[in-house]
């Protein structure tokens, strides 16, 4: 697969796909909008560190000086962590960066559609965006969904964030054909806990049976994303009473101040971090981590062949 001349893949990143050596691509929004500096950074090269312990080239992806990057530089890394404002970019975005010249985090679509085209098939991320709550009149779903749609990529996440509707969410991506797997579960994750109170279509139980089904996908010439959902360690994750009450609190709050829109998740993202003493930014680190150890060794069994590992 030849990437396309806008498409910058770094060498490393370049020599493993085509020596058919595992490779994992990483998103750079947690960096550049979900978590605070200096954790940001720190956090995105110490997923790099994870993968390449295991065995496993990192990619990060994101976009520099208005060129889609697959592989990020340290220095590209630093780049957008530590500038301020820096913009979030998903697909219907990056044009709009390659015009202007602009520095920007990857959203979880535009990660997947340029991870696909430099011919990486793992991607791990922190969670999906999904149906906002009110999305009935709203309209307001996150171009995520629709980008899974198109993509045959294998998507590691720890589910949607509970602020969303994690319901409609799940809807949405059977009506979009994508596939839903769950690890080790038969609950969907929701991000900070480990079940949103909604089942998972299928479970899976090893790295080896989620390589299974990729291939069937990719047998099958469908060209739908596999959504693997990995609940976040149940030593990690908020204490799910506690977190029902501060998310009902954070809704209420979100309602009486008028927030709607694009303003909400930020907002109810904000409300969680401080009712929680920053104790949901702890599992937010948990959560990637997970995802990136599990990407490591999915990629792997990929790369080692039907009854490889």
């Amino acid at each position: 697969m030849t990437p396309p001349a806008t498409l910058f893949v770094a060498d490393e990143v370049r020599d493993a796909i085509a020596a058919g050596r595992p490779v994992v691509a990483l998103e750079s929004t947690i960096i550049t909008h979900g978590l605070p500096r200096p954790r940001n950074l720190a956090t995105a090269l110490e997923a790099e560190e994870l993968l390449r312990d295991a065995g496993v080239v990192p990619a990060t992806v994101g976009v520099a000086g208005g060129r889609p990057v697959v592989g990020l530089s340290r220095a590209e890394l630093a780049r957008l962590a530590e500038t301020p404002d820096v913009a979030k970019i998903s697909v219907r975005d990056l044009p709009v960066a390659a015009a202007r010249g602009a520095d920007g985090g990857t959203t979880v679509a535009a990660t997947a559609l340029l991870a696909r085209r430099a011919g990486i098939g793992v991607f791990a991320t922190g969670g999906l965006g999904g149906v906002h709550r009110g999305a009935s009149t709203t309209f307001d779903e996150s171009a995520d969904l629709v980008a899974l749609a198109g993509v045959p990529i294998l998507v590691v996440s720890a589910g949607v964030k509970s602020i969303l509707d994690v319901p409609a969410t799940l809807e949405r991506l059977e009506t979009l054909n994508v596939t839903v797997l769950g690890y080790r579960t038969d609950a969907f994750p929701g991000f900070y806990v480990r079940d949103s109170g909604s089942p998972v279509p299928a479970r899976v139980e090893s790295p080896q049976e989620v390589a299974a089904v990729v291939r069937a996908r990719d047998a099958l010439d469908l060209r739908s994303a596999v959504v693997l959902a990995n609940p976040v360690a149940a030593s990690a994750q908020l204490d799910p009473d506690e977190h029902r009450a501060v998310l009902d609190q954070a809704l209420a709050e979100a309602a009486a101040r008028g927030v709607v829109g694009h303003d909400t998740t930020p907002f109810l993202l904000d409300q969680m971090r401080r009712s929680t003493e920053d104790r949901s930014l702890e599992v937010n680190v948990a959560v990637y981590r997970g995802n990136v150890s599990l990407g490591a060794e999915v990629a792997r069994a990929l790369a080692g062949g039907p009854n490889g590992g």
